[in-house]
């Protein structure tokens, strides 16, 4: 079944999703974010993450996912799908978009948390 991945990435905890393109939800997954191992640590679980749920949809839907999109909190420049700083979770200037569509294959775009919370309850949610 053809799906994307979504992923919000928070201070303290991720959560995750498989969503169908017609909007259905397929699969959920939480893990921590792990930042008291520091930044480099907090990308890599983060990219690790991505790559379960890539190899979920693999195994339990028959297929890999089209695309992904993550949402992470702190500063974040779209365009360029660089997350330029994050207090909560150390970072700065992280190509995590790059990174991303490195590791899972696929393209991948990349919001802060609050805008793209905003423009899904105004596409799906209680906004609509």
């Amino acid at each position: 079944m053809r799906h994307v991945i979504a992923l919000d990435v928070g201070g303290t905890g991720m959560k995750a999703a498989l969503v169908g393109t017609d909007g259905t939800l397929l699969h959920e997954a939480r893990r921590a974010t792990g930042r008291e191992r520091g930044a480099d640590a907090v990308v890599e679980t983060i990219l690790a993450f991505a790559a379960d749920l890539r190899a979920h949809g693999e195994e339990h839907l028959g297929e890999s996912a089209v695309a992904a999109g993550v949402a992470v909190p702190g500063i974040v420049d779209a365009e360029k799908g660089i997350a330029v700083y994050a207090a909560n979770l150390g970072w700065r200037d992280v190509p995590l978009r790059a990174l991303l569509t490195e590791r899972l294959g696929v393209p991948v775009a990349l919001g802060h948390d609050v805008r793209t919370g905003g423009l899904a309850e105004g596409r799906i949610g209680a906004g609509r």
